[in-house]
């Protein structure tokens, strides 16, 4: 009897794979052994640097937050702990958006703190 094999769907799923590598460089973007590997190892760096970013992001925040906080003559830990002791929870996102976009508001923060 002869081989059955589904080229429909072994050819549907290569043309896939290609498709997402359009734009790479060179034998990346059209040879299916190279394409699919390549592929593959974007997906991996993809899911570490969604975890990356996070960190970034939060160092960033971080920044922002000790520089506006020097400003009103603190550091960044000490207000950090000024704000867990007196039990308002306000997430560091929040509050580095408020040092840059509304002082006024940041410094009243601060001042409810001191």
């Amino acid at each position: 009897m002869p081989r059955s094999v589904n080229h429909v769907a072994s050819k549907a799923k290569r043309t896939r794979i290609l498709k997402l590598t359009k734009g790479y460089f060179g034998a990346r973007k059209n040879v299916w052994t190279v394409a699919k590997n390549t592929w593959e190892k974007g997906l991996t760096y993809a899911y570490r640097d969604r975890k990356n970013k996070k960190r970034t992001f939060r160092a960033l925040w971080i920044q922002r937050i000790n520089a506006a906080a020097r400003m009103e003559g603190l550091s960044y830990s000490v207000l950090m702990g000024l704000l867990h002791k007196e039990g308002i929870e306000i997430n560091r996102k929040v509050l580095a958006d408020l040092a840059v976009n509304n002082p006024e508001a940041f410094k009243a923060i601060v001042d409810k703190v001191k």
